[in-house]
């Protein structure tokens, strides 16, 4: 992801446009390249010996240098690091910076007094000398190391002194593709608001669409149907209260999975530049980004797989499986849960979705449209740590089951039993 400083636009009017990089030019594939050969080589380096290198190659300051370091950066998101040190540096640092503490305690006490004739060799006012490498000599010698690495791994945990463990690499024309899609995710993270129109795609590619928006957690509003296509209104991070950065971040991430599409238009307003002035982004499939992105299946959140495996050992009697219906709610909107959870003796089933970030007046809505134009089956499992609006906590009413950090497995089984009883039958809860 780049960071605001390596952002780079031009403003016409109240549009922010990206200044894309053309992906067949030669100048900037060989300038990728040269980058790629840097990060290639350097494993074992550190950061600042590697940032050393590439100011090496293209020098400082000037226009085309923020590309090189938005390149940069793009290729250092692709590398491990980590502190080498045999010594952990928080403890080199106390022990180091306490024995000269102590080393100028005595020094100082063994300053001649100034009211007594001055000792040969030290007349009065002259300070002793301080002996650096008498300090790290008796710090080497308690922690059984040489001097040479306590000066290594001294400040070993700084970021330009994390050595490169790992790189992924990839080829230039890549690189230039994944910054042209890094630079529109930066744009993305300003936005308040964000509407996406997509067309003319399959049943397959519109649920992996809406699998992407839920498995990223957006709060978003959905209409149109299948045929039509779909209009797609997204909360952006900066019309939250709460958890702005950990949802930008998630908004951000969403883009790729929707550049899969053939025929789409995303229009964002904005809050840019340090006043946070009013602005629009727009971007469809002309512009020709690409994603590096796999057409694949989804990954699911590591605490929602556990709580899955859980229900499936606390709960034998339900079938819990993974949803691949888009539920239309009439001309609302569409519903895609998460789960279909089905009693194997009686064939009841209903349906599960566990709620990300959301604001109440998303859930009031779903609350509302469900029991008219959903299933007649259905449980939401919302989360208490990702709210994001302030009127969040007031009383929502339906079929909820509330979550810190993991869903509960055994509640859930309780909850889906009592839709096994017929309405009115005590201890039904809806």
């Amino acid at each position: 992801m780049l960071t605001g400083d390596l952002v780079r636009v031009r403003i016409s009017k109240e549009r922010v446009i990206p200044l894309y990089l053309n992906r067949d030019s030669a100048q900037w594939l060989e300038a990728a390249e040269s980058l790629l050969a840097v990060f290639r080589e350097g494993v074992g380096m550190t950061r600042g010996e590697i940032e050393e290198e590439i100011d090496d190659l293209f020098g400082g300051g000037g226009k085309a240098t923020v590309v090189h370091r938005g390149l940069a950066k793009v290729l250092e998101d692709r590398a491990e690091f980590e502190v080498v040190a045999d010594v952990p540096p928080d403890l080199i640092r106390e022990k180091v910076f306490t024995a000269a503490a102590e080393y100028r305690k005595k020094l100082k006490a063994d300053r001649p007094d100034p009211n007594q004739e001055p000792v040969l060799g030290h007349a009065h006012g002259l300070r002793p000398p301080f002996h650096r490498d008498e300090v790290l000599a008796a710090v080497a010698s308690e922690l059984k190391i040489t001097t040479e690495t306590i000066l290594k791994g001294l400040f070993a945990d700084l970021r330009d002194e994390n050595r490169m463990l790992s790189f992924e690499d990839m080829t230039a024309q890549r690189l230039i593709d994944r910054y042209n899609v890094a630079l529109a995710q930066a744009v993305l993270l300003r936005s308040v608001r964000v509407e996406t129109e997509i067309r003319d795609e399959g049943p397959a590619r519109y649920r992996q669409i809406f699998r992407r928006l839920k498995f990223h957690r957006l709060v978003y509003r959905v209409k149109g149907t299948m045929a039509e296509g779909y209009t797609i209104t997204i909360d952006g991070p900066l019309s939250l209260f709460t958890a702005t950065t950990k949802y930008g971040l998630q908004m951000a991430l969403f883009l790729p999975a929707l550049l899969h599409c053939h025929d789409f238009r995303l229009d964002a307003e904005l809050r840019w530049g340090p006043k946070r002035e009013p602005k629009s982004f727009h971007l469809d499939a002309s512009a020709g980004l690409t994603t590096h992105q796999l057409d694949s299946g989804m990954y699911l959140p590591a605490e929602i797989s556990a709580f899955v495996e859980r229900f499936r050992q606390v709960a034998p009697a339900w079938e819990l499986s993974e949803c691949t219906d888009v539920l239309e709610l009439g001309r609302e909107g569409v519903w895609v849960p998460d789960y279909r959870a089905v009693h194997k003796a009686t064939g009841t089933d209903v349906f599960v979705e566990v709620v990300g970030f959301w604001k109440k007046a998303s859930l009031d809505r779903l609350l509302r449209l469900l029991p008219s134009h959903g299933p007649p089956r259905f449980v939401l499992v919302v989360s208490e740590k990702l709210k994001v609006d302030e009127g969040a906590e007031g009383e929502l009413r339906g079929p909820i089951l509330r979550f810190k950090e993991i869903p509960n497995a055994p509640e859930l089984a309780a909850l889906l039993e009592t839709f096994l009883k017929p309405a009115g039958e005590p201890g039904r809860l809806f």
